[in-house]
């Protein structure tokens, strides 16, 4: 599975220049999408997404640096599953996103740097707001982390919406 980065690098010309750079660079967290989607063009689906995530290197600090890691990557990609359904991305113009609420529950010790799958799904996108959740298990399927999100999600249209 080709990473999220590798996946980037493959359509750069596309992303735009102001954040090309932000997306194509090296990162020291990984994330292979499972069935990624393509932010330019994408299709209708469930809201439902996996991605298998690690930190590229062993994490030093013991069980609450491990957490802190994973607590930062968990905000990846979350709020995104509630646009699946829409065949909508944040790299569609006029879509503005913000995060209005993010909590993370931790279950059992893991290790950041090995393979994590993140599966994030949506049960409701309304209103302009997006639920999401999302459980992180182990290899052998152990659940080690659980995490909520929800946020402020809509399409603006710059003329109209312009203040005066």
């Amino acid at each position: 599975m080709p990473s999220e980065v590798e996946l980037a690098r493959q359509i750069e010309h596309l992303i735009p220049e102001q954040v090309r750079e932000v997306y194509t660079r090296d990162r020291p967290i990984e994330f292979r999408p499972v069935n990624p989607v393509n932010p330019f063009a994408p299709e209708p689906r469930a809201p439902v997404n996996h991605v298998w995530i690690r930190a590229v290197d062993e994490v030093p600090g013991g069980p609450l640096m491990q957490q802190a890691i994973l607590a930062y990557a968990s905000d990846w990609g979350l709020l995104g599953a509630s646009l699946l359904p829409h065949a909508r991305t944040f790299f569609q113009p006029g879509m503005q996103a913000a995060s209005l609420d993010h909590a993370m529950w931790f279950h059992r010790p893991f290790e950041a740097h090995e393979w994590l799958l993140y599966t994030m799904e949506s049960p409701s996108a309304f209103g302009a707001r997006g639920f999401t959740r999302g459980t992180l298990h182990t290899r052998d399927g152990r659940l080690v982390a659980s995490a909520v999100q929800e946020g402020l999600i809509r399409l603006v249209d710059p003329e109209r919406d312009r203040p005066g």
